[in-house]
């Protein structure tokens, strides 16, 4: 790992976020429930440790129970500035709005670049954007 991987406690939806994001981003869903962990503080098919990986964004992520905080994402998004074409970004970004919030449009701003911002349905604040609508 090369680089901050986030880790998002879920309440009871890492399963779905999980795949979500796979069919978004690509990549591997890896998944070990409570029951694989020994963990009999929740259902035992919740996600005690998933993650996203072989693809190009890498997330991990888990269920939570009882008092236990899950996520909460203010002040803070996840930014794929240049990360990929600006076709597979606009794919993305339309991926990620799917059952979500759109902030702002993907668009091209005053300084040239495209850019947008969404909330994904899982409360994942997303910043993506490009500098060429001719790159590839």
């Amino acid at each position: 790992m090369t680089a901050p991987t986030p880790y998002l406690h879920l309440p009871g939806t890492a399963r779905d976020a999980l795949g979500f994001y796979a069919q978004v981003f690509g990549g591997e869903v890896e998944l070990h429930t409570f029951a694989e962990f020994g963990r009999a503080n929740g259902s035992p098919e919740y996600i005690a440790h998933g993650y996203l990986r072989n693809g190009p964004v890498e997330l991990f992520a888990s269920d939570v129970v009882g008092d236990q905080p899950s996520l909460r994402c203010v002040g803070l998004m996840l930014s794929l500035l240049g990360t990929a074409s600006p076709s597979t970004l606009r794919d993305w970004f339309a991926g990620l709005s799917a059952g979500g919030q759109v902030l702002e449009a993907l668009m091209v701003r005053p300084w040239g670049a495209f850019d947008g911002q969404v909330v994904d349905r899982f409360g994942i604040h997303w910043l993506i954007g490009f500098e060429d609508e001719s790159e590839t």
